[in-house]
């Protein structure tokens, strides 16, 4: 078994798709946290957290003296901090990347207190890797009224951000989905983070399940990979889409999210209109995930990259009855490991 890069869990799936009209309520981080640490699948273990700087999780707003009882507390689970998400979006405190000033200014405002976050953490010693993901925080319904501006404001916003960042330290991983527009194809990621132009700063954040549905043309159909009325059992096929989408967005990715997809565009709570992440072993999941993960872990050429210090597993909207049982994080942890043995170093 390889040692890196190292095995991280989302903490989000507790409140993406919670608490809104309808919806579950959110899971509290300290049970995250628990069913975290417990899992164990032949000796491996989870390395660490990625979390997401919201209430009731992490307050956007934290002092430093919460920020030492939250290290205390994932430091006393032997686990550590990685990636942190910056709450940019209207319902968090945050603003459009592509609205008026005060909503772009509301997002570089929320990267800044992240990066604050961020500087906090690092000085427990909890966290020594990752970056600050973000995205547009708008719909493409909205992008699409003017795609050239609409491009040009968001990248406008993203360098003011990075300029944030780099007085941190930190980099940037803009995470592309469909519901977010600018984000919601590979041809429209590419050219966003190509009009950034800060690639030192600025750069994708891949996730296995999101990106899927990129080769399928939701919200973007003439920028679909795979042939309309795709039959999935033509893995030949799937494999050269995934292999399409990744050789144009893995130059830019520094951030990396296993998960696994059933190619449907569903949603709960406050999220919707986005993909479904399955449990690993769901029947309907249509990404091998040890082997698809190698097109993002791997060059063009099949050599690990080691660009990734550690990888996260992300399972936005799992049911709360499905995210409390512990086979459930066994089950991840054990795709986990065999994504690492698979693609990782020691």
């Amino acid at each position: 078994m390889h040692k890196y890069p190292a095995i991280h869990n989302a903490m989000w799936p507790g409140l993406v798709g919670k608490g809104g009209p309808g919806a579950e309520p959110p899971i509290d981080l300290e049970t995250m946290l628990d069913n975290t640490a417990k899992a164990e699948v032949n000796g491996v273990k989870f390395d660490g957290v990625d979390l997401f700087l919201f209430d009731p999780h992490v307050s956007i707003d934290s002092t430093a003296d919460d920020i030492k009882k939250l290290a205390d507390s994932i430091g006393r689970r032997h686990l550590v901090v990685g990636s942190l998400v910056a709450p940019v979006w209207p319902p968090t405190g945050g603003g459009s990347a592509m609205g008026s000033d005060d909503e772009r200014k509301a997002f570089v405002t929320q990267v800044r207190k992240a990066c604050e976050i961020a500087k906090m953490l690092n000085a427990t010693g909890i966290r020594k890797y990752g970056v600050i993901r973000i995205d547009s925080a708008a719909s493409p319904a909205e992008w699409a009224k003017d795609p050239a501006g609409s491009t040009k404001k968001i990248a406008e916003t993203f360098r003011q951000a990075a300029d944030v960042a780099e007085s941190f330290g930190e980099r940037l991983a803009a995470e592309g989905e469909i519901c977010w527009g600018g984000m919601h194809s590979v041809k429209r990621n590419v050219e966003l983070l190509e009009q950034v132009g800060r690639p030192e700063t600025v750069g994708f954040q891949a996730d296995m399940a999101h990106t899927l549905l990129f080769t399928m043309g939701y919200n973007a159909p003439d920028d679909r990979i795979l042939p309309e009325n795709f039959d999935w059992s033509d893995s030949k096929t799937l494999d050269e889409g995934l292999r399409k989408m990744t050789d144009a967005l893995r130059p830019w990715t520094i951030d990396f999210h296993v998960a696994q997809n059933d190619a449907t565009v569903k949603g709960s709570g406050s999220h919707d209109k986005t993909g479904r992440h399955c449990q690993p072993l769901d029947p309907n999941g249509k990404l091998d995930i040890v082997k698809h993960a190698g097109f993002w872990l791997r060059d063009g050429n099949g050599h690990v990259t080691r660009k990734f210090q550690h990888i996260c597993w992300d399972g936005c909207m799992f049911p709360n009855e499905v995210m409390g049982q512990q086979k459930t994080w066994n089950e991840i942890l054990g795709v986990m490991a065999k994504v690492r043995d698979a693609h990782g170093w020691d």
